[in-house]
């Protein structure tokens, strides 16, 4: 009885940490969004952290990122062009290309490239600052960490995500009308009829509130458990490992969630 009362324990135990972290990264971002929409917030300090992490995260990849994009898209649109053509569907290639790239696979993609390089980055920055006593420092010295050091992190990381989110759907819209029309201009008009069709006003709040979930989520999840990271120097890959599987988990509920809402 007494190892399954132990084992019991261990997993109370665990769950209820798992718990206590989702509700402190919750908390956090409510902290975090209140903050942003403060215009007091900002001075010229914040505007420069915003500005760079908008540039680290976004400017930078920008080149090779879209092209990455554009390759992926270009073969996909082939595919899904060619497949229709074959089983006489041609007319309905285009939707099915728009609604692929742009609602489903380009945000999901961008999301997923931004966590990779930025939050882990992020996430060991923060722990490396909690561990070292940093953010006790600054918080002893009466320097708002909030508005100086974490919301701009978000701010950058959402508007990294929108941006290159929109830059990728446009270059995928132009190798689809390519792809399906040629090089003539004529087809316009019959290329609006069908963005109008596919991309209607709750489709379009649709992916702005994913790509704002998505940008809240690479940035806020680190962040926060950069911030639970016990004081101990070996805690710190520790942290950064637990807070990419808890973001990767969260990119996936909400992809579902867009899924559920877009397609039930």
């Amino acid at each position: 009885m007494a190892p399954v009362t132990h084992f019991l324990t261990r997993r109370g135990a665990v769950l209820l940490a798992t718990l206590r972290i989702w509700r402190d990264t919750l908390l956090f971002a409510g902290r975090a969004v209140l903050t942003a929409a403060t215009p007091a917030a900002y001075n010229s300090a914040t505007r420069t952290v915003v500005v760079k992490q908008i540039y680290f995260t976004a400017v930078q990849i920008l080149p090779g990122f879209t092209v990455f994009a554009a390759l992926l898209s270009y073969v996909l649109i082939q595919i899904v062009v060619t497949t229709a053509a074959d089983y006489g569907l041609s007319e309905y290639a285009l939707e099915v290309t728009m609604r692929l790239l742009v609602l489903e696979l380009l945000p999901l993609l961008t999301v997923l490239f931004i966590a990779l390089r930025s939050s882990s980055a992020i996430n060991t920055e923060v722990a490396l600052m909690r561990i070292n006593g940093e953010l006790l420092a600054l918080e002893s010295a009466c320097v708002d960490t909030m508005r100086l050091e974490f919301m701009p992190r978000v701010i950058g990381g959402v508007i990294s995500v929108l941006a290159l989110t929109a830059v990728t759907s446009v270059v995928a819209l132009l190798l689809a009308y390519v792809a399906v029309y040629g090089w003539q201009i004529w087809s316009l008009p019959d290329f609006s009829r069908v963005m109008g069709k596919v991309f209607d006003n709750a489709v379009l709040l649709g992916i702005v509130l994913k790509s704002l979930a998505f940008g809240l989520a690479v940035t806020v999840i680190p962040v926060a458990e950069g911030m639970a990271t016990p004081r101990m120097l070996f805690m710190a890959p520790i942290s950064v490992l637990r807070g990419m599987v808890r973001l990767f988990f969260a990119i996936m509920l909400i992809e579902v969630a867009s899924l559920a809402f877009t397609y039930i």
